[in-house]
């Protein structure tokens, strides 16, 4: 099929090659994808912070561009939460609240696309290491995303899945949470943070480069070992 890739903010700025192993994925599985340069933002900051208003024209370019996608695969949890649960409630008694559901309908994310629509979990990827892994809010709570990433991992020769018990505590990102309140934000990072080093894993996955993004500033700032990586890179890796 044609898989339209939407390539979240954090992803195309900071990341890139968390998108190009999405996309080298895809392509292996024989599909055709395509990334819409016009899709540059889904609207969630203004959403979150209480700006609807502000966020449907941004949702509305987003909306125009996948409208005719076949399938649409967001690399994030929250920007794919974004798009599936709160498009239809962004534009509920709007003009595009049909389109809205229609895409709703036709969008996944990544982990829940290979595992739940196409039926693959063994891509081929070999990762010696001890890995453990982080559940992002939105895809935890929102879309329900909780075996999909595992299932994937759990193929991966060489790698070792070991738990921390904070595996679905937040992380304290939150968009625009960690810039309002900077000091919650750091202690709730500082449990995950710890949780994670307890299992002396090396690397800590998750579906949301935004999360890895907190959490790799906090390590980091500790001189801690430890690393992060999007989980398509763990899937790409050879």
């Amino acid at each position: 099929m044609t898989v339209t890739l939407f390539v979240p903010c954090f992803v195309d700025a900071l990341f890139p090659r968390a998108g190009i192993s999405m996309v080298q994925i895809l392509e292996r599985l024989g599909h055709r994808v395509v990334c819409p340069a016009e899709v540059a933002c889904c609207g969630q900051p203004p959403f979150n912070s209480g700006y609807w208003d502000e966020a449907r024209p941004i949702a509305r370019q987003v909306l125009q561009q996948l409208k005719d996608a076949e399938a649409v695969v967001i690399g994030s949890g929250s920007c794919g939460a974004m798009v599936k649960k709160f498009y239809p409630e962004l534009f509920a008694g709007q003009p595009e609240a049909a389109l809205a559901q229609q895409v709703a309908d036709r969008t996944w994310e990544l982990s829940e696309f290979l595992v739940r629509k196409l039926g693959v979990t063994d891509l081929g990827a070999h990762f010696p290491a001890k890995v453990t892994f982080h559940d992002g809010c939105h895809g935890l709570r929102e879309l329900g995303i909780k075996q999909s990433p595992r299932a994937l991992l759990g193929q991966v020769r060489g790698l070792e899945l070991i738990e921390m018990k904070e595996a679905e505590t937040c992380c304290g990102f939150g968009g625009t949470f960690a810039a309002k309140f900077p000091s919650i934000s750091t202690a709730m990072g500082e449990v995950k943070c710890n949780s994670a080093l307890e299992t002396e894993a090396e690397y800590i996955v998750s579906n949301d480069s935004s999360c890895l993004m907190h959490i790799q500033g906090l390590l980091s700032r500790q001189g801690k070992p430890l690393k992060t990586l999007h989980l398509a890179e763990v899937l790409n890796h050879a």
